[in-house]
């Protein structure tokens, strides 16, 4: 399944290529401040693979708070966070928010709250490795 986001205004976008199949899609609302007022809630495909394409590099701004472990891709323009990156032994790795999804039935969506405070540095970028998308390819920014 091929799963298209983007923010408000188009200048962040995203291929997501759901493999296999899903059934549902575990979207999980993170409890931590920024999420919360930015309204993220998070998912990924493992087995996957994303596409990211940005027109306008300068108008993202890449914000990184806590553990400095992930950064959040803000769009400058329209104020949308439409995923979230963790460098990790060299490889890029990544998450999407499901509220900028396009064209996906929302009743696949199995919605969830995740609290992941107390998570050491180590657990956290372990959790990643497992979880989130491992295969991304950035269009029109440097990783």
């Amino acid at each position: 399944m091929l799963i298209s986001g983007r923010c408000h205004c188009g200048n962040i976008s995203f291929a997501l290529n759901w493999l296999p199949e899903p059934t549902e899609i575990h979207a999980r609302a993170c409890t931590c401040s920024f999420c919360v007022k930015h309204g993220g809630v998070w998912t990924s495909c493992p087995t996957g693979s994303l596409t990211i394409t940005v027109k306008e590099p300068t108008h993202v701004s890449k914000y990184a708070f806590g553990t400095k472990t992930a950064e959040f891709h803000v769009c400058a323009v329209c104020g949308v966070v439409p995923l979230v990156t963790s460098r990790i032994d060299g490889q890029l790795y990544a998450v999407v928010n499901v509220n900028t999804f396009e064209d996906v039935d929302p009743s696949l969506l199995r919605r969830s709250s995740s609290t992941l405070d107390g998570e050491t540095k180590g657990d956290r970028l372990a959790r990643r490795q497992r979880n989130w998308i491992a295969k991304v390819e950035y269009i029109g920014l440097g990783s």
